[in-house]
């Protein structure tokens, strides 16, 4: 018999069906674990310049950090569908556990790319489960009539994890200091812990016999519940076998396929717009947006998301139909791409009309992923009503090995970011209360004449005073300073450019000479940034022909496209429930 400590720590089965309030916040407290630790997981989204330039990491191996994590976190998701027969609160819990004490203490501990990456993979692993066991806790207290805004609030997790990123490295990463990132792991690593104390109380699973069956509405409650109490473990053990051969059918693998292909751009946002805006995107000084801005940037595309996640939520149960939502979302998610992507190679965009456009791409986005994530599970119900886990399983392993693969060929495709990362402190020096990368913008003249006339600089460069003193007053003895300074032939050639050396060099010596000081840095800066809008244009295109693929699959998943024809679905369903309840309550009146 199990201990009273067993029970509290273990132990979180309900036998009845939670009503109102009770199921709201099951539900809730899902949702809250969800955002919590994709919250966690994203913290790095926030800070990856920072990250990069820390830990002196190149791109390409932070890319493989992500390929690395998201492949473990693939492979963690299989064993995840188990909790179809042991249940999903104590994979939610400890894994809450432990990913606070990975985020809170093991990051903040690391001194380097590689134990860095370790701490990383192994959170990438527990989320892979946990990202399996929510949204079958979502499944299990929502039936299917309200699905879509349960997977609607469910979905807003790791999109409220991104928004939570954002703002908190938006209002607290000035404050601690750019080289103290490390505080937005400590504040998201406290965060889980918190909310793992309060599921450790809260947190409830359904039993076996509730969790297994089939719910369209909430009518259909005492008609579950009935069955529920003559269910035996023979029959539930049943209905659990061979799972894998139940669940792996071309309906629900193409439609897990055909979602990871068009959330490539979503997960484009949620690790790659950190950088994407201060490598490319310049303000009206002509300095590189900040990590700050970068992550107000963020902050308007998730609370677009967010809002279009519950409304697009509510719409779809309201009028019963899944497919439609998906279509019109794929259209404006493919449009806004292609105006979005165009932005890459006009860099002076306004900051206010990428928010805007970015919000009109998570809008299209959530269109899509809510309905989808309730239509699916419906698929899965019509499979096998026991074996929601498993199904999310097959979801959870292809979306992650998707995205990993996709990262694989990422660097591939942009080889800028380092340059650019690298050496945007170099250009972003003030000198004289201006950037160099700056200077150069607005003094081309300038800039044009210094690379033109190296040699020419260098000898400048001996003794500065001396040529400005003989440029201004060419008496006896400056000219003879000069020309001990500079010998008879370099003082002639001075002469030769004397009007330039006024207007175009001696104005600008301190800056002048930085630049060359730090030719090669620039050199490579400004080669990288000539490459990185059409490399990332690129990657988006990648994006886009994955939002193509998911089109024609759509039609795959489970539900009607007219919502008069689902209404009838939903009637003739009623009248099913109310004679199989009548029947199943008659059979036992007469057995007792």
């Amino acid at each position: 018999m199990q201990s009273r400590m067993g029970r509290l720590l273990f132990d979180h089965t309900i036998d009845v069906y939670p009503k109102g309030v009770r199921r709201a916040g099951y539900l809730s407290l899902a949702v809250l674990a969800t955002v919590v630790l994709y919250y966690v997981y994203y913290t790095q989204t926030g800070v990856t310049p920072n990250i990069l330039a820390g830990f002196h990491m190149s791109f390409s191996f932070y890319i493989g950090i992500i390929v690395v994590s998201n492949l473990l976190g693939a492979f963690a998701s299989l064993p995840a569908s188990q909790t179809d027969r042991l249940g999903r609160t104590n994979v939610v819990i400890y894994g809450l556990l432990i990913v606070g004490i990975l985020t809170a203490i093991g990051i903040p501990l690391t001194n380097g790319q590689w134990s860095y990456g370790v701490v990383t993979s192994l959170i990438g692993i527990v989320e892979g489960a946990i990202l399996v066991a929510t949204p079958a806790l979502v499944r299990d207290f929502s039936p299917q009539l309200g699905r879509a805004s349960a997977m609607g609030f469910w979905t807003i997790g790791p999109v409220a994890g991104s928004l939570i990123t954002s703002l908190v490295a938006l209002h607290t990463l000035n404050h601690f200091g750019q080289s103290h990132w490390k505080s937005q792991f400590v504040i998201s690593g406290v965060a889980a812990l918190a909310v793992f104390l309060i599921s450790l109380f809260a947190l409830k699973d359904l039993s076996p016999q509730l969790r297994d069956q089939l719910m369209v509405s909430a009518r259909d409650q005492a008609l579950v519940e009935a069955k529920a109490r003559g269910l035996t473990d023979h029959e539930l053990l049943e209905a659990t076998e061979r799972p894998w051969r139940q669940i792996l059918h071309w309906d629900l693998v193409g439609s897990s396929i055909a979602i990871s292909t068009f959330l490539l751009a979503y997960y484009a946002a949620a690790v790659l717009f950190t950088i994407y805006y201060p490598v490319i995107f310049k303000n009206a000084n002509g300095t590189n947006f900040t990590v700050t801005q970068a992550n107000g940037l963020n902050t308007w595309f998730w609370l677009a998301d967010i809002v279009g996640l519950i409304v697009v939520g509510l719409l779809s149960d309201a009028l019963r139909v899944r497919k439609p939502f998906m279509l019109l979302g794929a259209v404006v998610s493919m449009v806004m791409l292609v105006v979005f992507l165009g932005n890459a190679t006009h860099p002076h965009t306004n900051y206010y009309t990428l928010a805007f456009e970015a919000s009109l791409l998570a809008v299209g986005v959530s269109l899509v992923f809510a309905p989808w994530m309730a239509g699916y599970t419906e698929s899965v119900e019509n499979r096998n009503p026991a074996l929601v886990a498993t199904g999310l399983a097959l979801w959870g392993w292809i979306i992650r090995l998707t995205v990993g693969l996709s990262f694989i060929v990422l660097p591939l495709v942009i080889t800028s970011v380092n340059p650019i990362v690298d050496n945007l402190p170099v250009a972003d020096t003030i000198i004289h209360g201006q950037s160099i990368q700056d200077f150069a913008a607005r003094h081309p003249d300038v800039i044009t004449f210094a690379r033109a006339h190296q040699p020419l600089l260098t000898l400048l460069a001996k003794d500065p005073a001396a040529a400005a003193a003989v440029a201004k007053d060419a008496s006896a003895s400056n000219i003879a300073a000069a020309e001990k300074a500079f010998g008879s032939k370099g003082l002639l050639e001075l002469a030769a450019f004397k009007n330039q050396l006024q207007t175009l060099v001696q104005p600008y010596t301190d800056q002048l000479a930085f630049i060359q000081a730090h030719q090669s840095a620039l050199n490579d800066l400004q080669s990288a940034q000539s490459k990185a809008p059409h490399q990332w244009q690129r990657w988006f295109y990648v994006d886009l022909v994955g939002m193509v693929v998911f089109v024609p699959l759509i039609w795959l998943t489970k539900g009607r496209w007219n919502p008069a024809s689902a209404r009838r679905d939903f009637e003739e369903h009623e009248a099913r429930v109310r004679e199989e309840y009548s029947r199943l309550i008659g059979e036992e009146a007469v057995a007792v």
